[in-house]
């Protein structure tokens, strides 16, 4: 956080009456970063105040201004779970797709954090289901190592998604959540397709990582289909 009392201090506290005062006072200050390169709109969006984001977005304030890791005002959002700022920034055009120097997204965050509906508008608005970061991981990755079974449902009617994505480790999401045992969304991986041959770098499959009782749930699982 920057400094205590510091316009973006806040701006991140929502004190949107201030911050209009000084913006009024000094119309440089919209735009001008603090020492982690981020402006007010990065801030009020961490920080959920809708109406002080809509407010620098009617000055022509930049949607989309990336701080020293690349972060955009919709990725904190994002990661927040400040839905309406979300929608704000989305409906003003925010680059849905904007990656930080890891490569994590606002849906990768969202999904991660098991924000159900943020991740919803985020694939409305042509957010990739696929999109991967440095290490490989996809939103599905996340949310099915994580347990947020409410996301991995999304991701897996999502017509576009590639169930089987392997990250820089060779694990699918089902590997994911065999090794944490996360039965449900190991179940519902398997009932939409998941391959449970797939090995990793380490040449195992999902049922080398699962618990016995997962690996009957999930054989149970790829039999039925067979015996109908």
């Amino acid at each position: 956080m920057s400094q205590e009392g510091s316009v973006y201090d806040m701006a991140y506290r929502g004190k949107t009456a201030a911050v209009k005062i000084l913006l009024n006072e000094n119309e440089k200050l919209k735009t001008q970063t603090d020492s982690n390169g981020r402006m007010l709109i990065h801030w009020a969006a961490l920080g959920g105040h809708d109406d002080l984001v809509k407010h620098l977005l009617s000055l022509h304030v930049p949607v989309d201004p990336r701080d020293d890791t690349d972060m955009t005002p919709l990725i904190l959002a994002a990661s927040a779970g400040r839905e309406k700022v979300v929608n704000t920034l989305l409906n003003e055009g925010a680059h849905v797709n904007a990656t930080t120097d890891n490569g994590h997204s606002a849906l990768q965050y969202a999904a991660s954090k098991n924000w159900v509906s943020i991740c919803g508008s985020l694939l409305d608005k042509g957010a990739d289901v696929n999109i991967a970061d440095k290490r490989g991981a996809t939103p599905l990755h996340r949310s099915a190592s994580k347990g947020n079974i409410a996301i991995v449902q999304l991701l897996v009617e999502h017509g576009k998604l590639n169930i089987d994505k392997r990250d820089a480790y060779g694990n699918t999401p089902l590997h994911l959540a065999c090794e944490e045992n996360r039965v449900e969304e190991a179940k519902l991986l398997v009932e939409h397709g998941a391959d449970m041959t797939i090995t990793n770098k380490e040449k195992k499959t999902p049922l080398d990582l699962a618990s016995p009782g997962l690996v009957r749930q999930l054989e149970k699982i790829k039999r039925e289909p067979e015996s109908k």
